[in-house]
């Protein structure tokens, strides 16, 4: 038996793909003294990776995926353990054939090889497919499986032959010891060992470990049933374990692909089966493994003869017959990514959970990164292990939409498709005047926000002619023509725009300056009352965040930030405070409610005593002022590109502050607007980035266009990266395009949707075009240049409008300026 150490710098727990890959990652970057703990055997300790189907399509609907499993991919093939067998989804709907031509089409952009067949194509690859069945597919030849139980091995062994590792197995762990808000210790039942790092890396276990420390670890262990038929006469004679191309027959949420002599066969169609971690049996109760549990036939008979239909002649085979079935336990999350990084309920301790096998290392590589103190080679904020709000780590919320997602695994999945289960959760103090409104609400963070009212559909007259209506049903979906004639009227007069979501958050102390500063890339040494519009960065110069900040004291600063990265941006703020400064989260006490438009200072003078004439109150500016009885911190800035203010009031107080500028602005055609105007068209008529999507830490301030005259003297994080990027042409520019004609092959008008290589897309309906954001190679990204974007296969002109950061629309900003 192996001695166990009484130190490590690092104890990882789970011996599955991610671990073995994170201690191969941890060692390469030296770290020494590694203890790898499981309670299973080696090399298979019964976990997920051990009956995993361990195909990979390179193929995903998020960039971030698509990176992670590429890195993984590589990985595999260096290791000697992939094998190249090409992948087919297959199409049984029109409906699905759209969906093959629009994956393609991403395909393309991330430079992944792909085509559509006919029906007589995917029969010559796949002879034993029924061609009838189905219209036509997709084909990826670059799609392989892998031998993840041996590529771990391997891992693990150079870790151990780098004198980096001790590996303890059928040992397990029975807690984790935090104290003064850092992981001291593990406790296993061979003896404590003494580390400021743990990483939790056992799957759907992973749950039952974090409660150990304290922490609550947003899994939920969910069955994905498989089977294995046999023997397959075609497979007897084929040379190695796959000589055919995997099949996804992804209108039934199943898929066939040869493993040796017979055929597996999965499915994501059956009911959602949720299996709480503490119900997962132990190594001695289970048949074959912990995760292999009982096969439920029932739930699959329906899929079974999907699949028979599909492949009669070889799943009929008489001579065959189910010689495998599982019940098998994979782990999902709330938003179907990965749990990455160090969590911010102790120091020290880090997730690298909810790793299938097709990331599982490319996600040990990101996180062995972090651990180092480096920026991952794939950027991974999306799966940041901080990014959850307390109501999404519920068993209830994870278990909601997990049973969610579950048959959406293959499903047909709009980017703009709304989670139904868990909802409502945040409602802003004016929820209710905006249900009346007939708002239509998205989820962002577990806050509903209107993204457009139907009360405002009555302005579609008003503006009809410059609404740019979408009659294909794709672009129409989840979006209204109701949003651009609010954002019309908006320009024409004023709106209400509930900001409720925002995150806020206030540094204070003695220390709170040098706390800010430290972040930020603009001057926060600036007056009280002053409000600053700043990006933070990566080590390496790439956008961490980007939001605004208020001085309103000596010795306080707000921090306003999006909700959706605003448990991520708290991290990032506590990780760095100085001594003296003091982090507090204010969201839940704060509402945020934003008033635009030309006619907006008439309506808020209307309700105020205090100077907001632009002489008396800035731009730039924000300052306690009483409005109906309530003292509001009004903050004038603008995303929309109109003269305004955000006005942020206790939350107790938001709907009165709501109602009394309601009242107020009815006689200057005050109306609400939803986020649709805040998030997309005004944004992008103004050429405003947005985190997330033009701003990621793949690219930089210069590439943005987002460089200020002269850089601060004080130092920043990212400060050599960011010197160094202004004293280099940039690679890229980001630009704004104009769609110069929509007409498609069918003479239909298609309205192009952002994602790669288009970062976001939307109406600019003061400008009458619809407008795209993306960056161009430096060359390229020449204002009046004409171009092509492929959008779902087909060509379509644009022209470069933009080269930089002016805006389409009122270039000079005097309006919100005014």
């Amino acid at each position: 038996m192996t001695e166990i150490p009484g130190r490590a710098s690092a104890v990882i727990i789970g011996a599955g793909i991610v671990g073995n890959s994170l201690v191969h990652h941890l060692a390469q970057l030296g770290w020494r003294d590694l203890v790898l703990v499981d309670k299973g055997p080696m090399p298979n300790p019964g976990g997920s990776t051990g009956h995993a189907s361990n195909f990979i399509f390179p193929i995903e609907y998020s960039k971030m995926m698509f990176e992670l499993t590429a890195d993984s991919t590589a990985q595999y093939k260096d290791l000697g353990v992939f094998t190249e067998s090409g992948g087919i989804e297959v199409a049984r709907t029109s409906a699905r054939m759209i969906e093959l031509r629009r994956r393609c089409t991403q395909a393309k952009a991330w430079g992944i090889p792909a085509e559509l067949i006919t029906p007589g194509e995917v029969n010559k690859l796949v002879p034993y497919l029924d061609e009838s069945v189905i219209l036509g597919g997709a084909h990826f030849p670059t799609v392989g499986v892998v031998d993840s139980l041996r590529a771990g091995t391997l891992m693990r062994e150079r870790a151990q032959q780098a004198g980096a590792l001790t590996v303890l197995a059928g040992t397990e762990v029975y807690g984790i010891t935090v104290s003064g808000g850092r992981v001291r210790a593990v406790t296993t039942s061979a003896g404590e060992i003494e580390t400021g790092s743990v990483v939790i890396c056992c799957g759907v276990w992973s749950p039952r470990i974090a409660r150990m420390a304290g922490a609550r670890l947003a899994l939920t262990p969910t069955v994905h049933q498989m089977i294995s038929v046999g023997p397959i006469a075609l497979f007897a004679d084929t040379p190695g374990e796959i000589a055919y191309p995997i099949v996804r027959d992804v209108d039934t949420n199943m898929y066939e692909r040869q493993h040796g002599g017979d055929m597996e066969v999965g499915s994501y169609a059956h009911r959602p089966i949720i299996v709480p971690p503490d119900e997962i049996p132990s190594i001695e109760e289970s048949v074959l493994s912990p995760t292999e549990m009982p096969f439920t036939a029932d739930d699959f008979d329906p899929q079974l003869e999907q699949a028979l239909e599909l492949m009669p002649e070889l799943l009929g085979d008489e001579r065959a017959g189910i010689r495998y079935a599982i019940n098998g336990l994979i782990s999902m999350t709330p938003d179907g990514h990965p749990i990455l990084g160090e969590m911010p309920e102790a120091r020290g301790l880090w997730s690298a959970a909810a790793s299938w096998i097709k990331e599982g290392p490319g996600c040990g590589r990101a996180v062995a990164e972090l651990m180092s103190g480096q920026v991952p080679t794939v950027d991974v904020h999306e799966a940041d292990a901080a990014r959850f709000y307390p109501h999404q780590q519920t068993a209830a919320h994870v278990r909601g939409r997990a049973r969610e997602g579950f048959n959406k695994m293959y499903g047909i999945v709009h980017p703009a498709e709304q989670w139904e289960s868990g909802r409502p959760v945040r409602v802003s103090p004016v929820y209710e005047r905006e249900r009346e409104l007939g708002a239509v609400f998205y989820e962002t963070a577990g806050w509903e926000r209107p993204f457009w009212y139907g009360v405002n559909s009555r302005l579609l007259d008003r503006y009809a002619g410059r609404l740019m209506e979408r009659s294909a049903e794709w672009e129409s979906r989840w979006w209204s023509p109701v949003i651009n004639a609010e954002h019309l009227a908006m320009r024409d007069a004023c709106a209400l725009v509930d900001l409720s979501a925002f995150a806020v958050f206030e540094v204070c102390g003695a220390a709170a300056l040098d706390a800010v500063q430290a972040l930020s890339v603009a001057q926060l040494d600036v007056a009280v009352g002053r409000v600053v519009y700043t990006s933070w960065l990566e080590e390496n110069g790439g956008f961490r965040a980007d939001l605004t900040v208020m001085r309103l004291a000596a010795d306080r600063f707000r921090v306003v930030t999006g909700g959706a990265t605003g448990k991520s941006d708290a991290k990032w703020i506590s990780d760095h405070l100085p001594s003296g400064a003091f982090l507090a989260d204010l969201t839940s006490a704060w509402t945020t409610i934003g008033l635009w438009g030309p006619r907006a200072r008439d309506v808020l003078a209307a309700v105020t005593a205090d100077d907001v004439s632009h002489a008396g109150f800035g731009f730039g500016s924000c300052r306690e002022i009483e409005v109906g009885g309530i003292v509001v911190l009004a903050s004038r800035i603008s995303y929309v590109g109109e003269l305004g203010w955000e006005l942020h009031a206790p939350i107790e107080q938001g709907a009165r502050l709501w109602d009394t500028l309601w009242e107020a602005g009815q006689p200057h055609g005050l109306g609400p607007a939803g986020i649709g105007v805040y998030g997309t068209t005004g944004r992008l008529e103004k050429g405003y980035r947005a985190f997330g999507a033009e701003l990621t830490p793949d690219y930089t301030l210069v590439e943005a266009g987002m460089t200020r005259p002269k850089v601060k003297p004080q130092p920043f994080i990212g400060k050599d990266a960011y010197l160094r990027q202004r004293a280099e042409p940039p690679c890229a520019v980001l630009c704004t395009l104009t769609v110069d004609s929509h007409v498609s092959a069918d003479g239909s008008l298609r309205y192009m949707l952002g994602g790669e290589p288009i970062l976001s897309a939307g109406s600019g309906p003061s400008v009458g075009r619809h407008l795209l954001m993306a960056y161009l190679p430096a060359e390229v990204a020449v204002e009046g240049n004409s171009l092509l974007v492929e959008y779902m296969g087909e060509p379509y002109p644009v022209t470069v409008a933009v080269a930089g950061a002016t805006p389409l629309f009122d270039p000079a900003n005097e309006r919100i300026r005014s």
